[in-house]
């Protein structure tokens, strides 16, 4: 069955993500103007929201997983949760590698994420792991598009190949959720 992931997209250049005002942009001498490099920072700051989401959902999962699957989803979740941090730390040192700034006040990323997840607790372990296959699908359908942007439009091979190395890695992740789920009756979210 297809499923159309349409409705998730979101085109940096419609969605207001001002640069900080405490990071302007820095001077540089890289090939892009500052147009470009302001809309790339401003795709990679949702990115950088969009990876705390995950983040957080993960390490929320990590701390309120129950069952008998517990000990494994457990070190799963904290495994995952690592990785991620690691990303974060990614997406952020390549805005600042192009000039602009990375968000990390925790209510500006919330408030730029551009998907969500249900709370950890009380959920059974097997909708943990549906709500983290959908969180990192979304993602991917998202890093497509975000790449398609920087490559085609903005013709910035080096973010564009960034991020879709970083869509390979949840590409990864979300075919191990999509293993662990594949005898439920349902995998979709």
């Amino acid at each position: 069955m297809e499923t159309n992931f349409n409705h998730l997209l979101h085109d940096a250049s419609r969605v207001a993500v001002p640069q900080p005002a405490n990071f302007p942009l820095m001077i540089t001498n890289i090939g892009l103007d500052d147009e470009a490099r302001l809309e790339i920072g401003q795709i990679l700051n949702l990115v950088l929201a969009d990876e705390y989401v995950i983040y957080a959902t993960t390490r929320d999962y990590h701390w309120n997983v129950t069952g008998p699957e517990f000990p494994s989803l457990h070190r799963q979740f904290a495994e995952q949760t690592d990785q991620v941090a690691g990303w974060i730390d990614d997406v952020a040192e390549r805005a600042r590698a192009i000039g602009a700034g990375a968000r990390g006040n925790w209510a500006d990323l919330t408030s730029a994420a551009r998907t969500s997840a249900d709370p950890g607790y009380r959920l059974s372990s097997n909708r943990m792991l549906r709500e983290l296959l959908g969180l990192h699908e979304s993602m991917i359908v998202q890093l497509r598009s975000d790449s398609e942007t920087c490559g085609d439009r903005l013709k910035e091979a080096g973010t564009a190949d960034f991020l879709t190395g970083l869509m390979r890695r949840h590409e990864k992740i979300a075919w191990m959720l999509r293993a662990q789920l594949e005898n439920s009756v349902t995998t979709r979210v």
